[in-house]
């Protein structure tokens, strides 16, 4: 009998389900072989390659982290207590299924997520809330405004699946062996140790300039932060663990920019096909290629 896989309980703009089966082949072999023992994700967003890596290689203890503490409180609650969750988010299901103005309802809980404050080490309201939000809002988007307030209008969904019980209760139990902080990418950088993989997913550079389309964090992630990233991408490789990151291509928009294989120079660059599922304008949705940056070299890659 096939086992039911855990997937992420977020939709994420930039999320990698999508590659996972190119990601497979571009793995460490150490990870496949079961010589790596800890993960750390220092951007975990929807958490696709963390779930991958739990539930498929043998990782005794893992650390994620992400600057959206609302992002990271839902971890946590999850963690934690998912049943919680489950009981807030089945009954934000059952209102908004039954609701007669669904887009009112969808409002209504926006603004009263906006104005809830995370002070306490777990919020299941605001936790439910987002959730709820992510999966009824337009294609699954988080965004903020300036002023950090989610701002993505009603999504229109027919019969979206608001409440997934059972894969909420299966991410609870993979997230047992995870460690959770929220903050700084720098400071969970401290937990590296002898035989660890380390994947980097930070926001990516923009293919086209002033767009802010995919911020999920006010404080935002320009080129100064991408070359401070691979300045620590290099520091690391000094070390004995194993390194891969993801970012845009910028050649999709200019063949002569040579950005991301400047500042990671001397490393395993592979550019991959992913499909852009945010644009305003859906004829704009299509094949591109993003980069794969390793300090290692497999076999298979291509």
């Amino acid at each position: 009998m096939n086992r039911k896989l855990s997937k992420p309980f977020l939709k994420w703009a930039g999320g990698k389900g999508q590659l996972l089966n190119k990601f497979k082949e571009i793995y460490p072999q150490e990870l496949i072989n079961g010589e790596i023992k800890i993960y750390i994700e220092p951007f975990v967003g929807g958490g696709a390659v963390l779930f991958d890596i739990l539930q498929n290689y043998q990782i005794e203890k893992a650390y994620i982290n992400d600057i959206n503490k609302e992002l990271i409180n839902c971890y946590r609650c999850i963690k934690a207590n998912a049943e919680e969750v489950i009981k807030q988010l089945d009954i934000l299901e059952k209102e908004y299924l039954t609701s007669e103005d669904r887009a009112i309802y969808f409002y209504k809980v926006r603004d009263r997520y906006n104005e809830i404050q995370l002070n306490a080490h777990y919020d299941f309201e605001k936790c439910a809330d987002f959730i709820f939000l992510n999966k009824t809002c337009f294609n699954g988007l988080y965004r903020v405004n300036k002023d950090g307030k989610f701002n993505v209008p009603h999504g229109k969904y027919k019969n979206p699946l608001i409440c997934d019980k059972e894969n909420l209760r299966s991410c609870s139990n993979l997230l047992q062996k995870v460690e959770i902080s929220c903050g700084n990418y720098e400071e969970i950088l401290e937990k590296v140790g002898n035989n660890t993989f380390l994947y980097f997913d930070p926001p990516y550079r923009p293919l086209i300039e002033n767009n802010s389309f995919v911020s999920y964090d006010k404080s935002g992630f320009d080129d100064n932060d991408q070359i401070k990233l691979a300045e620590n991408y290099k520091a690391l490789d000094d070390k004995n663990c194993l390194l891969m990151l993801s970012n845009s291509d910028p050649k999709n928009i200019n063949e002569e920019d040579n950005f991301f294989d400047d500042i990671y120079n001397g490393f395993e660059i592979k550019r991959v096909f992913a499909k852009r599922m945010i644009n305003s304008s859906a004829s704009k949705r299509g094949d591109i290629t993003e980069i794969i940056v390793m300090n290692y070299k497999r076999s298979k890659i291509k």
